[in-house]
């Protein structure tokens, strides 16, 4: 019995070194002058938005409507693929899109909030409204580049 225990504790104790011994995370560089991203994370899904609503802009000017799922916005030639609109799990987060031929919103929730991961949403104005410790919805305050 206190073999296994020696053993526990000295397992234990070697997870401990090597979890201090790991070099913090280095700060997140902007991408571009005005990136309001606080980490690549949020980069990403900032990224994959604008892909969205610019593809739906398109899709728009193409078809008179916009596309109703991300499948169709896929199916057209354009920046949006199909690779992106097969799983809603981007990382970090998780996509939420609703479409009509009027009008379309999708919603970027991270599965952990923190200060590097935000919630974001956005519609076909293409103003990204944001929140910190919940879903974002269209009556969230509007991103603004730090």
């Amino acid at each position: 019995m206190k073999t296994y225990m020696l053993r526990y504790l000295v397992l234990i104790a070697a997870l401990a070194g090597t979890l201090l011994a790991q070099e913090p995370a280095a700060p997140y560089t902007p991408r571009f002058p005005g990136d309001p991203a606080h980490s690549a994370s949020e980069a990403a899904a900032l990224g994959y938005m604008r892909t969205l609503v610019t593809a739906e802009r398109a899709y728009f000017k193409k078809h008179t409507k916009y596309a109703t799922s991300l499948a169709a916005l896929a199916a057209s030639p354009g920046s949006f693929t199909k690779r992106m609109a097969r799983t809603t799990d981007r990382g970090d987060y998780t996509v939420s899109f609703h479409g009509t031929e009027k009008k379309f919103w999708v919603q970027m929730t991270p599965k952990v909030f923190d200060a590097t991961r935000r919630a974001f949403w956005d519609n076909e104005n293409g103003i990204i409204h944001i929140e910190t410790d919940k879903p974002a919805t269209e009556g969230s305050p509007v991103l603004r580049p730090d």
